[in-house]
């Protein structure tokens, strides 16, 4: 099922929730949150330490708990899920990319026919490495980025 977890993955995301957790006490805060980050090369300030915080706190009470960090791990797996199958059904032959004719055969499949102009466009917009076709990285990119 998407987004499900293996007991050892759900062991693993236990630990890396412990080892923000510094104060022990069951939650994550914005001061640890904010340590961790940085600790990683993010500096956020306190009003986006709390807007992260808040997309996860399902509770209201300003503070991240395993359950609710574990409900956004599943959350954001099962999103990756449904990148991945979008992206398999774009790349018909199974190699990888999709390229401008691929995208077209999609598009029309989906029936929203586009023209040749607007296809060339979507994949150079997408197209990071500009080597004519779009990998999963490419794919996953610009649409999570809008």
């Amino acid at each position: 099922m998407a987004g499900e977890l293996t007991p050892e993955e759900e062991a693993e995301y236990k630990s890396a929730f412990s080892a923000v957790d510094t104060n022990g006490s069951g939650t994550i805060n914005a001061q640890e949150l904010g340590a961790a980050l940085k600790a990683m090369g993010k500096n956020l300030s306190e009003a986006q330490l709390q807007n992260l915080i808040s997309q996860v706190d399902s509770d209201g009470d300003g503070e991240i708990s395993f359950e609710e960090f574990m409900a956004a791990v599943k959350k954001t797996r099962a999103g990756r899920e449904d990148l991945q199958v979008a992206f398999r059904a774009f790349d018909q032959d199974g190699d990888g990319h999709i390229t401008v004719d691929e995208l077209k055969q999609a598009m029309a499949g989906l029936g929203q026919p586009l023209p040749q102009e607007e296809l060339d466009a979507m994949i150079r917009e997408a197209d990071v490495d500009q080597d004519g076709r779009v990998n999963y990285e490419e794919f996953a990119r610009m649409l999570t980025q809008k």
